[in-house]
């Protein structure tokens, strides 16, 4: 069953003078660490940064509360599965809200897609709820 859905296009130009303009402060309020060195270390730094913000923004949009009602930033991170494919892992108000929203007897599972093409980067959310394995009952 879907929880929720989402999707975000945030303008790379857009990031990039943010990133000039407030540099370690953006990030800082944004972004999770591991958001932080995925993205430093990457070429097209702006690109990546757009994307994980354009994510965040596709997710709070699936929760259905957007970034407000206790849901922040840092709350939403883009995580990479074993496998290479980019999920969302909620920590704070963003799980709390995951939570309520979830059936009893169900976990949610949130499937996410990022891409960019300059000067956009878009992000499409699904939150899924799945009935429960045996083991997380």
């Amino acid at each position: 069953m879907i929880l929720g859905m989402g999707n975000d296009m945030t303008d790379i130009r857009r990031v990039q003078e943010t990133l000039d303009r407030f540099g370690d402060r953006y990030i800082q309020r944004c972004f999770t660490e591991i958001e932080q060195k995925k993205s430093e270390g990457r070429v097209q730094r702006a690109a990546s940064y757009a994307k994980r913000f354009a994510a965040k923004e596709a997710c709070a949009k699936a929760l259905g509360t957007g970034i407000r009602k206790g849901v922040f930033w840092r709350d939403m991170g883009v995580v990479n599965l074993r496998g290479g494919r980019p999920t969302m892992e909620l920590t704070g108000g963003a799980a709390a809200r995951l939570k309520s929203i979830t059936p009893p007897g169900h976990e949610a599972v949130i499937h996410l897609t990022i891409t960019d093409e300059y000067p956009l980067a878009q992000a499409h959310v699904l939150i899924e709820a799945r009935p429960a394995s045996p083991q997380t009952v």
